[in-house]
């Protein structure tokens, strides 16, 4: 994808936005207790954070698996983000694979719930990445 960089800069805001609005559906249905939901809009609030980090890196990550690879690579393995975070965002993508996928196995509130806070404190650490990569990138 070669993009100008007021292009780079138009789809990396549009996919910060997503993962903001993902992570306020997932903190807006908590007291229902819809626990595979709820999951589902925690890893796309990563997931879209995260690819727009990449974006905004430069890196092309054709599926789910790319991303997280690719994440793992430039940013879990150089130090920019820590182990832990390379953990939340794999657990929170399995999460969502065994909320929408498994037909053995339900999410409770103890599988999901733990993750909530975590999961909005990794976007903030990404987006804060992100911007700092567009504004390098603006000299």
């Amino acid at each position: 994808m070669s993009l100008t960089s007021e292009e780079r800069f138009a789809v990396v805001k549009f996919r910060i936005d997503k993962a903001l609005r993902a992570y306020r559906e997932a903190k807006g249905v908590l007291n229902l207790g819809y626990w595979e939901t709820i999951a589902n809009r925690l890893y796309y609030a990563a997931y879209n954070a995260v690819s727009a980090l990449l974006i905004a890196n430069g890196d092309i990550a054709q599926t789910h698996s790319g991303v997280i690879h690719i994440f793992g690579l430039h940013f879990i393995t150089t130090g920019k983000f820590s182990s832990e975070d390379g953990r939340l965002y794999h657990k929170l993508f399995t999460m969502r694979q065994t909320g929408d996928y498994d037909d053995t196995y339900g999410l409770m509130e103890d599988d999901v719930r733990p993750f909530v806070e975590p999961t909005g404190e990794f976007i903030e650490r990404v987006i804060q990445m992100t911007n700092a990569l567009l504004d390098d990138n603006a000299d």
